[in-house]
């Protein structure tokens, strides 16, 4: 049994943080609401409490049973789940005379398990306009910093397990030795044994999907993208050819990336099929240059097609998909959902429409653990290690109406910069690059002519999620070669601009 750690979410920004700190030691943990019911079972260790955008002091504020909860396991609250323990234990949580928001030096009071190897002074981060004034009786203080009189503290036990609160951030890149310390919690006080590995996740999960499919069929829409192919390498791994993937060409990839991809699918001994369906997509996308039309209707034509091949594999009862944890986590929010950016790459609709049983076994992975799982499967680096393509494809990077011709433009332009990207090795110091046709012809001079001809917007960003996201600094040399190869190379651009804006104001795509 895969030991774990639950993570309960009181609508902290951090909360996803947390989790990945806890992975990153190989060691299970998921994230529930902290009002959903759990049961305790032996595979559970520790509980961690998050952050919270509430006061403890709100009338309304977001509450658990924390004496319960120690009775039977560790338990430790980071930022408001600290102030929680301490108010619910009889202690004070006040108003802060000014907002802590930023660095401050960890100054150690009391040698503790949760600070081994911690150094005195380490640098911690602070968020929060309350601060724990004093503390219940049984508890003890820990550290502090200069603003703050009680920085961390635990619970003097004597016949309950350890109960420990951090009014800092241990989860964020600022608190340098954050990680050191939920790895305390994690192995010194709770015992797990981080035994949560690729290898075993993947042994772990072959087994659950042979329980879960037995002997039915799979069906399954394949993009090449890193999710969708690890989703149906596990799948395969535990089925074989009862698994029927679908590529649709929707004359939207990358130049030369549906014969590419098919081909590596084939070297994986993966069973798919590939629909050329170019032409029929290229005609509903006429005249339509509205962001959110282009979206809803290659969305509405990927369900057609897919649907009208998924009725010829009547032995189908499971439709096989690569949701990943971000999406799940999403789904769960404390606070309902979120304002609607752009309507999500994610094709919606098919289970309903199907009538099909959902298999996701990527749906408790954070996206770079479905990298490493990926690897572990065999799956080439190249792959693997892609930048992020989005699921309406070429569509939302040509500003303005989808034609053939853009399409075309834009692959060989989009072919030469990711290639020069390769060859410069910057492919992997970029998180993702685009390449955006803009609906602007200026004009240029090519010998002794005059042209008048598109625009390319070049597209990099540094990130580690995609949440927030910096433009990339590449040197002027390689810009400027890559503007020359462009310009010289593909006949109806004759102007190359980069886009210097970060996410946010900006979004990493331009629709």
């Amino acid at each position: 049994m895969t030991e774990k750690i639950l993570i309960l979410d009181f609508g902290s920004q951090f909360t996803q943080l947390i989790a990945r700190s806890v992975r990153e030691a190989n060691i299970y943990c998921e994230i529930i609401p902290y009002n959903k019911p759990f049961a305790i079972d032996n595979s559970l260790k520790g509980i961690i409490l998050s952050g919270s955008p509430f006061s403890v002091n709100d009338a309304n504020n977001p509450v658990v049973n924390i004496p319960l909860l120690v009775e039977q396991l560790p338990v430790l609250g980071i930022c408001y789940g600290a102030q929680l323990i301490a108010k619910e234990f009889g202690g004070s949580v006040d108003k802060s005379n000014k907002r802590e928001y930023g660095r401050a030096a960890l100054q150690i009071n009391q040698q503790d398990v949760l600070f081994k190897n911690v150094n005195n002074h380490s640098q911690v981060w602070m968020s929060h306009s309350d601060s724990i004034s004093y503390l219940p009786e049984n508890f003890e203080k820990l550290a502090t910093t200069e603003n703050i009189p009680i920085a961390a503290f635990k619970k003097n036990t004597f016949n309950t397990n350890p109960l420990y609160g951090l009014q800092f951030h241990p989860e964020v890149y600022h608190s340098t030795e954050g990680k050191i310390i939920i790895k305390n919690f994690l192995i010194e006080i709770c015992g797990c044994k981080q035994n949560w590995t690729p290898a075993s996740f993947v042994q772990e999960t072959i087994e659950a999907l042979k329980q879960q499919i037995g002997d039915a069929h799979v069906i399954m829409a394949l993009s090449g993208g890193v999710d969708s192919t690890v989703a149906a390498m596990l799948i395969s791994k535990a089925i074989g050819n009862k698994l029927h993937g679908i590529f649709v060409d929707n004359g939207l990839l990358r130049k030369n990336e549906f014969e590419q991809v098919l081909r590596t699918y084939q070297q994986l001994q993966l069973n798919v099929k590939g629909i050329d369906a170019k032409q029929l997509f290229y005609e509903q996308l006429k005249d339509k240059t509205d962001p959110e039309q282009k979206r809803k209707t290659i969305g509405k034509l990927f369900i057609d097609v897919f649907q009208k091949e998924a009725q010829k594999m009547s032995e189908a009862k499971f439709l096989g998909q690569g949701t990943i944890y971000p999406d799940v986590i999403e789904s769960i929010s404390v606070h309902g959902p979120s304002a609607t950016i752009k309507s999500h790459h994610n094709v919606g609709g098919l289970p309903d429409i199907l009538h099909l049983n959902l298999v996701e076994p990527l749906r408790f992975l954070f996206k770079d653990e479905v990298r490493k799982v990926g690897l572990e499967l065999g799956i080439p680096a190249e792959m693997i290690n892609r930048h992020p393509f989005p699921g309406p494809g070429l569509a939302i990077r040509i500003l303005g109406e989808v034609t053939e011709e853009k399409v075309k433009l834009l692959q060989e332009a989009d072919a030469i910069y990711i290639q020069q990207l390769r060859e410069a090795n910057l492919y992997k110091e970029v998180w993702q690059a685009a390449t955006i046709l803009l609906p602007v012809k200026s004009v240029g001079v090519m010998g002794d002519e005059r042209t008048y001809e598109y625009t390319i917007a070049l597209r990099a960003v540094t990130s580690v999620d995609g949440m927030t996201a910096d433009w990339a600094h590449l040197p002027y040399t390689f810009l400027a070669q890559v503007s020359n190869e462009i310009i010289n190379n593909v006949r109806g651009i004759n102007r190359v601009v980069y886009d210097i804006s970060s996410k946010p104001p900006a979004t990493i795509e331009w629709e």
